[in-house]
């Protein structure tokens, strides 16, 4: 048997990895801007994290959601607090699909319609509900296709309340800054109406933070600033720093009812006893104020850099989720970065670099990026 050959692969085989380095099998040492996909968040293989879960794997790796797990509800008292959210209910699954999925389904449980507004350019998984969310034609296969999702302008609040009018929208699903989309940024003057405009029609508010979230973007969640309050918040990638897991949480309005949602894997020993650590080190080494702080001085830099490179059109994120939009295709740059200059960047669209790199990124590493990604751009 062979691999299903669905992934395009860089000719790079990594072994190991700490803080925001990894190294591949023939010992090249490689700068992480990309986090394996914003995954990374406390950086690879921290010693707390190790500790903590080859002591959770000695004393149980799993058991169902048919007994008492403490660990999840301490990890629910922990995540409240830390996201400031501790009224709201927590649900555990396995990754960000999921929990998109779980989410628009406990919307339409709480009022009965079938229709989803979703921005043009988002991405919100690739499972039934959550792939036709994503504004993809190339990922909606002819089964997911069901007609349940009509995609609006992001910032177009006119066009959004001009949909909820109709009465018959069950959830509007938001990425306040867009992943895939290029970090396109929601305003807070389109949250806030989309939220005020939700609230009037009965529809439920969705904010997926699964790439956003998680202290990226120098809050805990990047609606936080935006000044609205979802009903329904969805989380992955980060919560684990590489363990499978995601989770929704759900404003206290919503009753649980047995049996309505459930999941096999989500939540177990192992799973919750990640998301623990991953929350101890970002509270003891202020990793969501070196987001804010680090990317700040990052996109500064890189807006320098964009004053001496004509290559450079844009720089636009939050925290550290950066984007750098360039005036040819982003693949030869991404290349050079990785081959030559060691460094993982993630991409979207054509011609937009994407920086997710591990919350603990220190400013001399962000300094040693703008150099490398200067001597890439020199060669142009």
């Amino acid at each position: 048997m062979k691999l299903f050959d669905v992934y395009p692969l860089f000719n790079i085989n990594i072994v190991k990895g700490s803080g925001c380095h990894v190294w591949d099998d023939c010992g090249t040492e490689y700068l992480d801007l990309y986090g394996g996909h914003a995954v990374i968040s406390i950086g690879h293989c921290h010693p707390h994290y190790v500790e903590m879960m080859t002591a959770q794997l000695g004393r149980l790796g799993f058991y169902s959601n048919s007994v008492i797990n403490k660990l999840q509800a301490e990890l629910a008292l922990r995540l409240g607090r830390a996201s400031g959210y501790e009224d709201y209910q927590l649900f555990l699954i396995n990754s960000g699909a999921e929990a998109n999925e779980n989410a628009l389904k406990l919307a339409s449980f709480t009022n009965g319609r079938t229709r989803v507004l979703s921005a043009c350019k988002a991405f919100h998984g690739r499972t039934s509900l959550a792939v036709e969310a994503t504004d993809n034609p190339k990922l909606i296969a002819p089964i997911n296709d069901g007609g349940h999702v009509t995609y609006l302008p992001l910032n177009d609040l006119a066009a959004w309340e001009s949909e909820l009018a109709k009465g018959d929208v069950c959830a509007c699903i938001l990425e306040c800054i867009q992943g895939v989309g290029g970090i396109r940024l929601a305003t807070p003057e389109f949250a806030q109406g989309l939220s005020a405009a939700c609230k009037r029609h009965g529809t439920v508010l969705i904010c997926d933070e699964i790439q956003c979230g998680y202290g990226r973007s120098g809050r805990f969640f990047a609606h936080q600033w935006l000044g609205i309050r979802p009903d329904l918040i969805t989380v992955a990638k980060g919560i684990g720093n590489g363990f499978p897991m995601g989770a929704v949480l759900i404003a206290p309005e919503f009753k649980p009812v047995y049996g309505q949602l459930g999941t096999t894997f989500g939540g177990n020993h192992l799973a919750c006893t990640a998301a623990l650590a991953v929350l101890d080190v970002m509270e003891q080494e202020h990793l969501v104020d070196n987001a804010r702080e680090t990317g700040a001085y990052l996109m500064d830099s890189l807006r320098r850099l964009q004053a001496d490179c004509p290559h450079i059109t844009d720089v636009r994120g939050r925290g550290l989720m950066v984007g750098i939009e360039l005036d040819v295709p982003y693949k030869e740059v991404r290349n050079s970065l990785v081959y030559d200059e060691h460094v993982f960047t993630g991409c979207s669209g054509t011609n937009t670099l994407r920086l997710l790199p591990p919350l603990c990124l220190a400013k001399e590493q962000a300094d040693e990026f703008v150099q490398r990604l200067r001597k890439c751009l020199e060669t142009l």
